[in-house]
C-alpha cells in the first residue's frame, strides 16, 4: 500500500458553524446525477428530509443557491444545480486535491506503518 491508496477527506469550516465537506459535496454531485433530492438521497441511504435539510443549509449559506427546485407538473419537477453549486464542487476538489499533494509524504509513511491484513473488529 502506497500514500496513493489513503484518501484525505476535508471538510471546511464556514461562516454560522456551517461544514463544508465530502458528504454535502457528494450530495450534490448525487443531485447533478439524479436531477432529484429525493433520488439523490436514496442513492446515497440518507432520508429526504435529511438530503433537504442539507442543501437548505447550502443555499442559506451561500450569495446565490447550489440547487434549484421545480415543481411538478409536465416536467414531473426535479432540481439541478445552480453555476454556484458546480462552482462550489469544484472549489472543494480543487482543495482536496491539493490538500492530498501536500501530504503525499505524511501519507506515504502512514501507508508504509499499517498492517498488511487488518481486520475490523
Amino acid at each position: 500500500m502506497t500514500g496513493d491508496d489513503l484518501k484525505v477527506r476535508l471538510k471546511i469550516e464556514l461562516p454560522g458553524a456551517v461544514r463544508l465537506g465530502y458528504g454535502k459535496v457528494d450530495l450534490l454531485r448525487a443531485v447533478e446525477e439524479h436531477r432529484s433530492i429525493s433520488a439523490a438521497a436514496r442513492s446515497m441511504g440518507m432520508s429526504y428530509r435529511r438530503a433537504w435539510l442539507l442543501i437548505d443549509e447550502l443555499n442559506k449559506c451561500f450569495s446565490e443557491p447550489v440547487i434549484e427546485t421545480s415543481i411538478g407538473g409536465r416536467a414531473h419537477g426535479g432540481a439541478t444545480l445552480t453555476p454556484t453549486g458546480i462552482r462550489i464542487i469544484e472549489i472543494y476538489q480543487t482543495a482536496r486535491d491539493k490538500v492530498q499533494d501536500a501530504i503525499k509524504d505524511e501519507l506515504d509513511q502512514l501507508a508504509a506503518s499499517l498492517a498488511e491484513n487488518p481486520q475490523a473488529d
